[in-house]
């Protein structure tokens, strides 16, 4: 009996592939525990189909990642804190005040997650922040801390 997997089978294969199996051990175990389905021309097309718009998505998303890279390196963003007397900064510029500047000044919107700061901003002045935005794309935001 030949099954498509639908997840990864320890000892039998990964996801997406078809494996010839026993009708019993296709039957009861995989298909019956939803390891897998009967690999008929109706479920392997609808697999290919399947495959083919999720590969279609994932181009359409790196490229739409990598015109906002783009337009990242380009940009700066300025970011107004209250200071104390000695020109710091009273707490840290967060994630969350950065996605934030850059959806207001710039109409882009970025998941807090992607920045990669190791240091936080406690100072005004320019700073560059890296962000990481998914499929090996790396990008650079530059800001500017003004103090209030």
């Amino acid at each position: 009996m030949k099954v498509l997997l639908i997840k990864d089978v320890q000892g039998l294969g990964k996801a997406g592939e078809v494996k010839e199996v026993k009708d019993g051990y296709g039957k009861n175990f995989l298909i019956g525990k939803g390891f897998a389905k009967h690999a008929t021309q109706e479920v392997l097309a609808r697999h290919a189909a399947s495959v083919k718009k999720h590969q279609e998505n994932e181009q359409k998303e790196l490229e739409r990642l990598k015109m906002i890279s783009t337009q990242l390196e380009k940009l700066k963003i300025d970011i107004i804190k209250k200071m104390g007397k000695n020109n710091h900064l009273f707490g840290a510029v967060t994630k969350e005040e950065i996605t934030q500047a850059l959806k207001l000044q710039h109409d882009i919107e970025i998941d807090k997650k992607h920045i990669v700061s190791k240091e936080n901003i406690k100072s005004i002045g320019e700073h560059n922040i890296d962000l990481k935005l998914g499929h090996g794309l790396k990008a650079t935001l530059h800001v500017n801390v003004l103090g209030e």
